[in-house]
């Protein structure tokens, strides 16, 4: 994909979520990246997570360095509750608290179903679903002790209205969707709001490996 110029803060006299902390998982690359940069330039200090791609987040924290807004990358599995912990930690102590998440990380494993093997089903759903409950598990003690968090959790279309060939991506992204509307009413006492996106195809480097 083309590399793009990251803007320098805005010179308007009022940013969006000036001051904010957020942390941004899946972030080096595709829709999170895209997220990564934008609320950086809503003038929020982001912790973007990664998985694999090591070059593409640092490459992307530094650019937004050299632009004059804070971000770090951090390598964190979506799976590893225990990591997920980390991720949360690791920002409060660099920027001080956290003020909102964003659900972002997924993997895609498709195949027709008769030809899907266990593990094709494991990995996407851990990934994009247990994922999701790992890192809200993780900031939600967090936002509950401040009575204030938002969280917004990225799940698909084809979680709605279902894909051939994606048997178990389009169940963990229901499986989000059900997990957004569940935690909303449990926090919403709490002033922490929790919802769903649900994009269509998007070209990334994720949808451009479909086949």
């Amino acid at each position: 994909m083309p590399t793009q110029t990251i803007q320098r803060p805005s010179t308007q006299t009022e940013r969006l979520l000036e001051g904010r902390v957020l942390i941004v998982t899946g972030g080096s690359r595709g829709i999170g990246r895209a997220i990564v940069e934008e609320l950086c330039r809503q003038g929020a200090r982001v912790a973007l997570t990664y998985s694999k791609q090591q070059n593409a987040a640092d490459e992307l924290a530094q650019k937004l360095s050299d632009a004059g807004h804070e971000a770090f990358a951090v390598q964190a599995d979506a799976k590893d509750l225990k990591r997920a912990q980390h991720v949360v930690a690791d920002t409060i102590e660099r920027f001080g608290k956290l003020d909102g998440l964003i659900n972002n990380a997924g993997i895609l494993r498709d195949k027709a179903l008769m030809m899907m093997d266990p593990s094709d089903w494991h990995d996407v759903l851990d990934t994009n679903l247990t994922g999701v409950f790992n890192t809200c598990r993780a900031a939600i003690v967090t936002f509950m002790k401040q009575k204030a968090g938002r969280i917004v959790n990225i799940t698909s279309i084809s979680g709605i209205v279902g894909a051939a060939r994606q048997v178990n991506y389009a169940a963990s992204k229901a499986g989000v969707i059900g997990l957004t509307k569940a935690l909303a009413k449990e926090v919403a006492a709490y002033n922490i709001t929790v919802n769903a996106v649900a994009p269509g195809y998007i070209d990334t480097d994720m949808t451009q490996s479909m086949t």
